[in-house]
């Protein structure tokens, strides 16, 4: 892993919409749940940038030794680090990856290898591509990919919406995590919200059983913990709702008040709730336990496991529904779809 690191590029994003557009012009893809990577492939080694521009080569060698040899010199191609398992996409198994044991990377890479899905190339043969329209680039991407094989993927794309809303409705079941939609005349713009993206979306009535501090000083909460019982009548920790304003922040801290208790008295008493750790990057992860007496509403896209994949966001208080109510069995499940239909 000799090459030297190159200008690094900050990925085109997308912004989160309702709805797919309509309309002539629009090309669909499936929206993977990964690690967004940017590779750079030079004339004797590759390069894998994160998101946020950091290398990513010494958590997936395996990854990064398989491009090398799949990939033509002199190019950059923008894509997505997943874990595909027979189940589907799997996260938790990609996020064990970013450890600072070689060893156990290593091991991990053995049992549970890596692979890269591309759905755009910015520069080929030393020629930069991100000016060029997406549909030109989406061309020039699938004759330099016509024989890719894994760990290798492209992205499957259509301009039918009808089928991109099969997509989102089938996908799902695979672990991936809903469609973008590109214009077909759109450059490169790196750093901008410049594509839409849809995800799915439900709600979920959940026990609020605690909170972490935004800025304890300033009487402003940062986050509720959320609660979910299984059919045994144990309360598990399901995830984080975060999504206040600072106005908000100070009116939770004063509600919240008297619903405040003791762990020894929490049903999390010996849950691993508050510790610090690695992938919080250093940020104080400790909890104020709550009775268990309160129940909001929020919208979530979808679960990893027993958890929320991502933050849900608050939409109002359930003052009618008995915490005891708030179970699993409530959840929409996606039905499984099989990954190798989608790589196909």
């Amino acid at each position: 892993m000799g090459m030297t690191p190159p200008q690094p590029i900050e990925p085109m994003l997308a912004k989160l919409s309702g709805e797919l557009p309509t309309g002539d012009g629009w090309l669909y893809e499936p929206k993977w749940d990964g690690f967004r990577a940017i590779l750079f492939r030079g004339a004797n080694d590759v390069f894998i940038q994160s998101r946020d521009l950091r290398p990513l080569d010494r958590y997936f060698p395996e990854l990064h030794d398989a491009l090398l040899t799949a990939l033509p010199k002199n190019c950059v191609i923008d894509g997505e680090i997943v874990i595909a398992t027979p189940e589907g996409l799997d996260f938790d198994a990609l996020q064990l990856r970013l450890h600072p044991a070689g060893s156990r990377v290593a091991r991990l890479a053995r049992e549970t290898p890596a692979s890269f899905v591309a759905f755009d190339l910015l520069e080929l043969n030393k020629a930069k591509l991100m000016g060029r329209s997406q549909a030109e680039r989406r061309e020039r991407l699938e004759k330099l990919l016509a024989k890719a094989r894994p760990p290798l993927y492209l992205t499957p794309m259509t301009r039918d919406r009808k089928l991109a809303l099969e997509w989102l409705q089938h996908f799902e079941g695979a672990g991936l995590d809903g469609v973008i939609a590109k214009p077909a005349s759109l450059p490169y713009q790196p750093g901008k919200r410049a594509m839409i993206k849809v995800k799915h979306t439900r709600t979920a009535e959940c026990v609020v059983a605690g909170f972490r501090w935004y800025r304890r000083e300033a009487g402003a909460v940062g986050s509720l913990l959320l609660g979910l019982y299984d059919d045994a009548g144990v309360l598990h920790h399901v995830g984080v709702t975060s999504s206040f304003n600072m106005a908000m922040r100070r009116q939770l801290a004063q509600e919240l008040g008297s619903s405040r208790t003791t762990v020894e008295e929490h049903p999390w008493k010996d849950a691993e709730i508050g510790a610090t750790s690695r992938w919080s990057a250093g940020k104080d992860l400790s909890w104020e336990p709550l009775r268990i007496e309160r129940v909001c509403e929020v919208k979530y896209d979808h679960m990893q496991g027993d958890r929320f994949r991502h933050a849900a966001i608050f939409l109002r208080w359930r003052p009618d529904k008995p915490p005891r109510e708030c179970r699993y069995d409530q959840l929409e499940t996606a039905t499984p779809y099989e990954l190798k239909k989608i790589f196909r």
